[in-house]
């Protein structure tokens, strides 16, 4: 595909892509930046353009991927607990809160680091990183499905560790936990 072509088919589906965009992201600096990326990575990929059958289509499909992998990296979790506490909303936490978040950050790192191998690499590369099981598995040379099964296990051993360390003998207890992890 040439400029002219790409010109011609891609750019006009600037104002759909931005909209949908935003569905997602509900920002218009993130959906604007978003637009943008994707335009870069249809360029890269315009040689692989022209045999696709729609291009609206396939533009979307990559839009929904960007926005996707954007919503995960904001669901990462900070291991550092002041930064938990400048990014939620009412920046001031009750002091007893701001202590038990941290306590609760320590064991999390510390669960994290007590982990076996490959079960640490994974925990810290997805929930910390924010790579996509796709990307561990790559990185990783094990299969995605592998990736899914040591991941959920890892995770399983930090919430025992949480909920025995906290207990569930009260509401408050299991909203912590759940809000950590």
């Amino acid at each position: 595909m040439t400029a002219q072509e790409f010109n011609e088919k891609v750019v006009p589906l600037n104002r759909q892509l931005y909209r949908y965009a935003f569905r997602f992201l509900g920002n218009q600096d993130d959906s604007k930046d978003a637009v943008q990326d994707v335009f870069v990575k249809l360029w890269n990929l315009r040689t692989e353009l022209a045999s696709v059958s729609s291009i609206e289509a396939f533009s979307v499909r990559v839009m929904r991927n960007y926005c996707l992998d954007r919503i995960k990296l904001r669901k990462t979790v900070s291991l550092d607990a002041q930064e938990y506490f400048i990014n939620r909303p009412g920046n001031e936490p009750a002091p007893d809160r701001s202590l038990e978040m941290k306590n609760s950050v320590d064991i999390v790192r510390n669960a994290i680091t007590e982990m076996q191998e490959p079960q640490r690499s994974v925990v810290r590369m997805r929930d910390i990183e924010g790579y996509s099981n796709e990307e561990i598995a790559e990185a990783l040379g094990i299969a995605d499905g592998t990736v899914r099964v040591i991941l959920s296990r890892g995770r399983n051993k930090i919430r025992q560790i949480l909920a025995k360390m906290y207990g569930y003998e009260n509401e408050r207890s299991k909203n912590l936990v759940a809000e950590v992890f």
